[in-house]
């Protein structure tokens, strides 16, 4: 059901790659919502992914744009501002990447070359955007500007190994940024912390299956969904939200609140 929540707003999405990310659910539902917006990933993933046939549901254009990249982002912004003939009004970042999880390497035996590539593509790569944006005036007044989270920022989850230190990043960086944002032209920055969710990135994860289970069964709600995360995404993005703004804000069933309880216990030895 639409509520026109967007109409007339415009924005870029990045991350969208195929139909299990979240980036692309929210793409779907900001259609919905009447917005428009421009599609962008690297080029790697344009061609990996499915990207123009949600450009084509969603009427949007895509724009190849590496986000750890400052000249690929000032051509983007730029070719942004030119296409809406004026300023955006909301940015999903809905990046991450481990190498070391990918290479199955455990925290104690990181290999820093991977870290450092993986910090600048999940978390730097949100200041980037953010500051080419923040340079070229390019967010309307009270515009919002969304990234994905988890909670293994602030606990221990050793299968997410370097993650979580990325994730701890980003959130800092909402806050900063966050505040001279808000203080310049009462644009907003927030992270949303998600239930596990299986996309591509999640797959790569050790036991991420497993845990999936485990987190549904923990939560009172079970775990949101993709679609319940896009939803949540979206009221940020409008008007409904005005006054929400350097926070971590958590859509995941009640997973982060929960201590020990029965479905815990049923699995003692």
């Amino acid at each position: 059901m639409s509520y026109n929540l967007l109409m007339g707003k415009k924005g870029i999405i990045f991350g969208a790659l195929d139909e299990n990310s979240i980036a692309w659910k929210v793409a779907e539902r900001a259609y919905e919502e009447k917005a428009s917006f421009i599609l962008t990933n690297t080029p790697a993933s344009l061609r990996m992914g499915k990207i123009y046939d949600l450009s084509k549901k969603t009427k949007s254009i895509v724009i190849p744009a590496d986000a750890t990249s400052i000249s690929d982002i000032e051509i983007l912004f730029d070719k942004a501002l030119i296409f809406f003939g004026g300023k955006i009004d909301f940015i999903l970042h809905s990046i991450a990447m481990s190498i070391n999880i990918r290479k199955k390497l455990e925290y104690p035996c990181i290999n820093y070359d991977f870290l450092k590539k993986g910090w600048d593509i999940s978390a730097v790569s949100f200041h980037k955007i953010m500051k080419i944006a923040w340079d070229k005036k390019a967010i309307n007044k009270w515009g919002s500007i969304v990234a994905l989270t988890y909670i293994a920022s602030k606990r221990n989850f050793p299968s997410y190994v370097d993650m979580s230190d990325y994730k701890s990043y980003l959130e800092s960086i909402a806050r900063n940024f966050g505040y001279f944002w808000g203080i310049k032209e009462k644009v907003r920055v927030n992270t949303v912390s998600l239930s596990p969710i299986y996309t591509k990135a999640a797959a790569s994860i050790s036991g991420f299956k497993d845990f999936l289970y485990l987190s549904n069964k923990l939560s009172p709600l079970g775990n949101a969904s993709s679609q319940d995360c896009a939803d949540y995404i979206i009221t940020l993005f409008s008007d409904l939200t005005r006054k929400v703004t350097m926070q971590n804000l958590y859509n995941d069933g009640g997973f982060s609140k929960i201590g020990i309880n029965e479905c815990l216990i049923s699995l003692k030895d």
